[in-house]
Parts: structure tokens; C-alpha cells; sequence
């Protein structure tokens, strides 16, 4: 079985409380490595975008599995570029990669200066071959930060991604698509979306209330999480590939 450790909101922002939240979530996984295929890390890397959280994020994000990660509205693309990806550029972070025969495709649903998310078309097109390239029988996982569905959250809501009508007629193209995986919502959360499983992967920083668990934005009792990821049925056809997705908390 194929198993994914997904993570997000990390807002590195230079204090010892944010930091010790995500080394704990980066050594729990990193101990268990050996069961694990792959590390995602689906956006908000550091709280203000500035040169001294992407250095902070550097010196930690850590694994020995192979990590694949990309921005969030908090992010800033051209210190993100430099800093996490080592290249000088103000382009989306967008990557492919095949990892264990699932082909990953991540991208950047970030708007620079905002905190809601869309997918240009070059984007969706960029995507679309890249699925095409990996053929019909490649199992594949598509991540980014924003949702782009609503999650009951109505601050989350307001500030999710849109133009998701575009990323629903991609997937009829693509029957190998298995999922979509992202962040943003600081709540672990399964929904679906264009008739695929969308797991959300809990905060690292801090978790988001829900409208029944009180008035504050912030629910700060709530420890850092981690999102694992099981993909099954690979073996046989795409009717037979499933997510099975699993929640821990860390103690920090």
C-alpha cells in the first residue's frame, strides 16, 4: 500500500511556540519513515512571506522521504522560489513528480497580495498534460492549498479557491485522477469534489474553529496534526484504486 504523510500551515514566524509545533509534526513522521513513500506539504510554509521565516524553514523542513510542497496565500513566491526550491523566479510553484509509480501533481493555487485561491489556465493546462504524459493506468494525487469547495467554515469559505468549475471538467478528462489533498482550512477534513475524494490535512500552526465550537477564529487547545494518506487497489484498475486517509495529533 502507498502511503502519503501530508501536512500544511506551518507559518514559520520566528517563535519558539510555531517552531516546536512543526519540529515535533516533522519527527513524528520522519521516525516512521520507513513505512511512509512520500511527504506533501500543501502551503502557508511561513506566516508573513519575509526572508527570515523562509531561512527559519529551511534550516528545519526536514525528511528522508521525498518532499514535495508548495505555496499558500501567506507565502510570497519570489522568497519561496529562492529559499525552498532553489531557483530565482516570482512563478507559481508548481511540480510534477512520479514517486513509487503515483504521480504527484502539485500546484500553486496562491494569488499574489490575497488570501483566496484560483488556478490560472496555463495552470489547469500544465496539469492536464502532465497526467497525459504519465498515461491512463499512473494512479494520481493533485494537491494545492485552497479548497475548492465550501467546508462549513464560513471564514474559510469566503477565502476558498474559485474557478473550480475549470479543475471539475479537467478531472472528466482523467480518469486516473484518484484525489485532490490541500490545506488552507487549518481543520482535518474529508469532502469530495468533481466525484473524488478531498482529504484537508489538519494545521501544524494552530487549528480553525468551527461555527458551533466558539466565536474566536483560533481554537488553541488543539495540538499539531498529520494527515496519512493510504492508496490501495494499485494493483488492479482504476475502479479499484481507493484513499484511505488517517488522523493524528502530536504531542508538542
Amino acid at each position: 500500500m502507498f502511503v502519503v504523510a501530508h501536512i500544511s500551515d506551518l507559518h514559520f514566524n520566528g517563535t519558539r511556540y510555531n517552531r516546536s509545533r512543526i519540529e515535533s509534526t516533522l519527527g513524528y513522521i520522519n521516525a516512521r519513515a520507513d513505512g511512509l513513500d512520500a511527504l506533501l506539504v500543501t502551503g502557508d510554509i511561513t506566516d508573513e512571506g519575509s526572508e527570515s521565516e523562509y531561512r527559519e524553514a529551511y534550516g528545519v523542513l526536514y525528511s528522508p522521504l521525498p518532499m514535495l510542497i508548495t505555496a499558500g496565500n501567506h507565502d510570497k513566491r519570489e522568497g519561496f522560489n529562492a529559499h525552498l526550491m532553489a531557483r530565482q523566479t516570482d512563478e507559481p510553484v508548481n511540480q510534477a513528480a512520479l514517486i513509487g509509480g503515483v504521480l504527484f501533481v502539485v500546484c500553486d493555487s496562491s494569488i499574489p497580495d490575497r488570501n483566496d485561491g484560483h488556478l490560472p489556465d496555463d495552470t489547469l493546462a500544465w496539469m492536464s498534460a502532465e497526467i497525459a504524459a504519465a498515461g491512463p493506468t499512473t494512479p494520481v494525487l493533485i494537491a494545492f492549498h485552497h479548497p475548492p469547495t465550501t467546508l462549513g467554515m464560513p471564514f474559510m469559505d469566503s477565502i476558498r479557491q474559485t474557478g473550480e468549475e475549470r479543475l471539475a471538467a479537467m478531472v472528466d478528462q482523467h480518469p486516473n485522477i484518484v484525489a485532490f489533498l490541500c490545506g488552507h482550512a487549518h481543520t482535518p477534513a474529508v469532502t469530495t469534489f468533481a466525484g473524488r475524494p478531498l482529504a484537508i490535512a489538519p494545521g501544524a500552526a494552530s487549528t480553525l474553529n468551527l461555527p458551533f465550537e466558539g466565536t474566536e477564529i483560533v481554537n488553541r487547545g488543539q495540538p499539531p496534526g498529520i494527515a496519512f494518506h493510504f492508496l490501495d487497489g494499485l494493483g488492479g484498475p482504476p475502479a479499484d484504486w481507493r484513499l484511505i486517509t488517517h488522523f493524528r495529533s502530536v504531542m508538542f
